[in-house]
């Protein structure tokens, strides 16, 4: 019988990167915005600065939407570039699919999310090509309006730069809005060795979520849009979905914390490093097969059973049972250390 939580020795958790804390500079800045009164709604000079600061690392004009949440930020950005009777172009993989609880239909006011193949939950250009056509011009049809693509993807995958330019380049021809969920972008930004600006807007990115909460901050992220034409339906839908917040500045706050001083970059780097230590230390063990190469801070591994029911009983914590019978997901965050990833492999050493 596993014992309760509260009878379970403390170990570091591995379930997502959400289970991690804030990084101090990032609460330091949410007090250092406490000190005084501020203009309300986004008028205030941290929420000029943020915008300052993602317009420089994108390397061009951009109109920045600050939300608290990547559902939101998701929604919010389809909403924009899709009508209720379009078509949301996406993995069955997806997070948009999976994870959203049919927010983006109803924000969307009923678009539909239209699945399409792809290895490794990223979606293949050629059956893009073929799903931007379907139904196109049939009253009777959703049409095709806008691709959803998850970088890194929630198996932990990454849309290289080659990849990215062809999604982009069959976006185009069949006059397709692209919309990234960015809720791990920091983490793709840092394996791919490339700069934001060509993992976004040069592959023909329209609209991207830019995640901060996963990486270190307390709960925000950023719509970016790289095309002024969105800004005001943008605006409009974000008030009128209840994500508007009046004390911004502390949205601002942290989001200016996280890109000063590369602190997104270092967070992620660190995430990553874990994700491959605990990758190396996993594939020594024996009866332990980690599935496909890892790219990020994800990773999925057959265990076997009396090993999955020893760490959850010694407490460490991860999700079970969805991706196939013996399959778990570890998750590893900025917050994980050299001294986390041993302990886990440690006790899987010792339940092998």
């Amino acid at each position: 019988m596993t014992p309760p939580p509260s009878a379970l020795p403390r170990q570091p958790g591995f379930g997502s990167d959400n289970v991690a804390g804030v990084s101090p500079a990032i609460l330091d800045a949410i007090t250092a915005a406490n000190d005084g009164p501020a203009p309300s709604y986004g008028a205030d000079d941290i929420s000029r600065r943020v915008e300052q600061r993602l317009k420089a690392l994108f390397e061009r004009e951009v109109s920045v939407l600050l939300v608290s949440t990547g559902t939101a930020a998701n929604a919010l950005s389809l909403s924009a570039l899709t009508p209720p009777w379009g078509a949301v172009l996406c993995h069955a993989d997806s997070h948009i699919e999976n994870d959203e609880c049919g927010a983006p239909e109803f924000f969307t006011g009923g678009a539909k999310l239209v699945h399409v193949a792809g290895e490794r939950a990223l979606i293949d250009p050629e059956a893009l090509r073929v799903a931007a056509r379907l139904n196109k011009g049939d009253v009777h049809g959703v049409q095709p309006s806008v691709v959803s693509i998850t970088q890194a993807s929630e198996l932990g995958t990454l849309y290289s730069l080659e990849h990215l330019a062809a999604i982009g380049r069959v976006c185009r021809e069949a006059g397709l809005a692209l919309h990234m969920d960015g809720s791990r972008f920091a983490n793709a930004v840092v394996a791919l060795g490339a700069s934001p600006a060509e993992l976004t807007w040069k592959a023909g990115v329209d609209i991207l979520s830019f995640g901060a909460t996963k990486n270190g901050a307390l709960g925000v992220e950023a719509i970016v849009a790289f095309d002024g034409k969105w800004a005001d339906e943008l605006a409009f839908r974000r008030k009128r979905g209840g994500h508007l917040a009046s004390k911004m500045r502390f949205l601002a706050a942290q989001m200016d914390a996280y890109l000063a001083d590369d602190l997104w970059l270092a967070n992620a780097r660190a995430a990553n490093s874990a994700a491959a230590r605990l990758d190396g230390g996993l594939r020594a063990i024996a009866g332990v097969e980690v599935r496909d190469t890892v790219e990020a801070n994800m990773l999925f591994v057959r265990l076997p059973q009396p090993m999955i029911d020893g760490l959850l009983g010694q407490g460490f914590r991860f999700y079970t049972d969805r991706w196939g019978p013996g399959v778990v997901r570890l998750v590893t965050s900025f917050r994980t250390t050299d001294e986390d990833v041993d302990r886990l492999l440690e006790a899987a050493r010792k339940l092998g």
